[in-house]
């Protein structure tokens, strides 16, 4: 079996959505990554992807990132 290199990964799961799971998953997508990621607690996967969302939007809106990213 083929050993998968950087390049052949296109997909990260991250499980735990608390903060070093949504931190991994921010960082994650913004190298360009698909990202899923799961908790077992609903509201705590939810907190997580609102606090993405609105990390993502303050690095746009400083210009860290590009819309686009």
């Amino acid at each position: 079996m083929a050993t998968p290199t950087l390049k052949s990964i296109r997909t990260v799961g991250v499980i735990g959505a608390g903060q070093m799971g949504s931190g991994i998953a921010h960082v994650c997508a913004l190298a360009g990554y698909d990202v899923s990621i799961a908790d077992l607690n609903e509201s705590v996967l939810q907190k997580a992807i609102n606090s993405i969302d609105n990390n993502l939007g303050r690095q746009v809106a400083r210009g860290r990132v590009t819309e686009e990213d």
